[in-house]
């Protein structure tokens, strides 16, 4: 099974441009004739937004809704619009504040969340980093994007916002691949202590942690990105450029299906410990 992460922002935008349609069919309007309404040059731009190839300014939606003579929906057209722009938000954008700050702006979804799923394929899950590695890996982020490098107080509000995984009332799973476990960031102590810290959370009882072998077969998922659940609600996907989130329904069934037989394919217990400590020998 494979699912877009932009699928939801696509189908969100999708959905402003459906409604605008149908407002200006509902109006007895050509594209020409709302053109004209809106005082713009032509037909051009009113098929541009209603193919999703132009994203409607506030402005636009105004004009169309009072050409449409239904002024009273421009407000909810103006709410869905900015709601799909969130979907898609470049890391740029969200750590022009620096790395500190986006790690606390995520401090209020981690508090009200109640169960967490993450899959991840190149790092160790943010929720279980420890503070070297964190700000190991921080730093190589900060210098990559070319951004302010504030990745030791970055690390120490990760670490801090990660303090609900000892908060009664939260499970967690964690599916992680084993390629994770030989990624190195920082020190080959650091990276030592990293993964002994996964070996001293597995037996917490609010706490799965599962290690797909290298050799799993891939007959029902592949390519997957790492994602995290939160609750049933959404899910954040992160990409290179940009992290997606998630709050369509049949989106999120499609993530809880991976993360599932993802799940299915991962060794637990004393098998996931093995490979990790492998990965500590290794380290030499």
């Amino acid at each position: 099974m494979q699912s877009s992460p932009l699928s939801s922002v696509e189908s969100a935008r999708k959905s402003v441009a459906n409604r605008l349609r149908d407002l200006r069919l509902d109006a007895g309007l050509t594209m020409q004739g709302l053109a004209d309404a809106c005082r713009w040059s032509n037909k051009s731009k009113v098929s541009r937004i209603e193919s999703v190839k132009q994203t409607p300014t506030d402005s636009d939606i105004r004009a169309w809704c009072a050409a449409c003579e239904v002024p009273e929906q421009a407000p909810d057209l103006i709410a869905a619009t900015r709601d799909a722009g969130t979907m898609y938000v470049e890391w740029r954008r969200l750590e022009r504040t620096g790395l500190r700050r986006l790690q606390e702006s995520g401090v209020p979804l981690y508090e009200r969340t109640r169960r967490f799923r993450t899959y991840a394929t190149r790092l160790i899950p943010g929720t279980l980093q420890t503070e070297n590695y964190a700000r190991a890996l921080l730093s190589t982020i900060a210098a990559f994007r070319g951004i302010p490098d504030d990745s030791a107080e970055a690390a120490r509000a990760r670490v801090e916002r990660a303090q609900v995984v000892y908060k009664a009332g939260r499970h967690f799973a964690f599916v992680i691949e084993e390629d994770v476990l030989y990624f190195r960031h920082g020190s080959r102590a650091d990276m030592a202590a990293q993964l002994q810290a996964l070996l001293d959370v597995m037996p917490r009882q609010n706490v799965s942690l599962g290690v797909i072998p290298r050799g799993a077969e891939r007959a029902d998922v592949w390519g997957q990105e790492t994602f995290t659940m939160f609750d049933d609600d959404r899910v954040h996907v992160e990409l290179l450029t940009a992290k997606v989130t998630v709050t369509q329904p049949s989106e999120i069934n499609l993530y809880a299906r991976a993360f599932e037989r993802l799940s299915d394919m991962a060794a637990y217990g004393a098998e996931a410990r093995a490979m990790i400590n492998a990965a500590i020998s290794s380290l030499g």
